[in-house]
């Protein structure tokens, strides 16, 4: 731990201004430790302050990056509102001055039957991971459109929106909307300022959710040509590959280990 401190920017003491030259990130779904919570650390270690929007006050993310010596701030924030996703964007441009990446691992997943699903469940699917995503898009990327060096939006898709699986009919329409989100944006801010890019992440079975049985698990292992679950750590190193490759935007890059190409059963 104290390695990984000495690579980190300490916070600054009580009433020192904070450090303008550093790069700063929003990451959405942080505050537990799922995708985001890796995707924050990814970008932490490379000294990058950190904004950490959450629906609760005061997470565990952000005590824990600050106890590591990172800049990190937790504003409370419905993602889904347009007028708060607006301030949280203000808010980070006072405190730091600049927004370099945006990373929206936020959302909802949940299974239903198709007999069951209703469009109440739906509509919560597209406000969490549809419109939740746009906002955070639209809003820090027309931040990005006034800074001179752009700045990197990725967005996480799902690599099953090309074939579901059963019992998330609610689930599947809002994340197969992720890629158009992902290229109508990266077009509309890229016209505004060549220096902004805008990628997807389509990630497979990086974190199977613990309480998935042991036969699903292994099923979802079985369709990978690597034969293993992945890790959120591959997601956060694509994300810091979309960082450092600037010749890459509106590209929807599946992190799946050849899931999406593969069919266990047709052999």
């Amino acid at each position: 731990q104290n390695q990984q401190r000495s690579r980190l920017h300490r916070v600054p003491q009580e009433g020192t201004e904070v450090n303008t030259k550093s790069q700063v990130a929003i990451v959405t779904g942080a505050a537990n430790r799922r995708v985001g919570w890796y995707v924050a650390e990814a970008l932490a270690s490379r000294g990058y302050h950190l904004v950490l929007p959450s629906r609760k006050a005061g997470t565990e993310a952000v005590e824990h990056f600050r106890s590591l010596g990172v800049e990190a701030i937790g504003p409370q924030v419905d993602l889904t509102d347009d007028s708060a996703v607006k301030a949280m964007v203000e808010e980070t441009i006072t405190r730091f001055g600049r927004i370099n990446v945006l990373a929206t691992c936020a959302g909802a997943w949940k299974r239903k039957k198709l007999e069951e699903t209703t469009a109440a469940d739906v509509r919560e699917h597209f406000e969490a991971n549809t419109v939740a995503t746009f906002l955070c898009v639209q809003q820090v990327g027309l931040a990005m459109v006034k800074q001179p060096t752009g700045g990197c939006i990725i967005t996480l898709g799902d690599w099953a929106v090309s074939r579901p699986y059963l019992d998330y009919a609610g689930y599947f329409p809002s994340k197969g909307a992720i890629p158009t989100l992902t290229r109508s944006l990266a077009v509309e801010l890229g016209t505004r300022n060549p220096a902004i890019r805008v990628n997807c992440i389509m990630p497979g079975p990086v974190m199977l959710p613990p309480d998935l049985p042991a036969e699903e698990r292994e099923q979802s292992i079985r369709g990978t040509l690597v034969k293993r679950e992945g890790t959120p750590q591959h997601i956060a190193q694509t994300v810091l590959f979309f960082v450092d490759n600037d010749f890459v935007n509106g590209v929807c890059l599946p992190v799946d280990g050849g899931r999406s190409i593969y069919a266990a059963d047709s052999h």
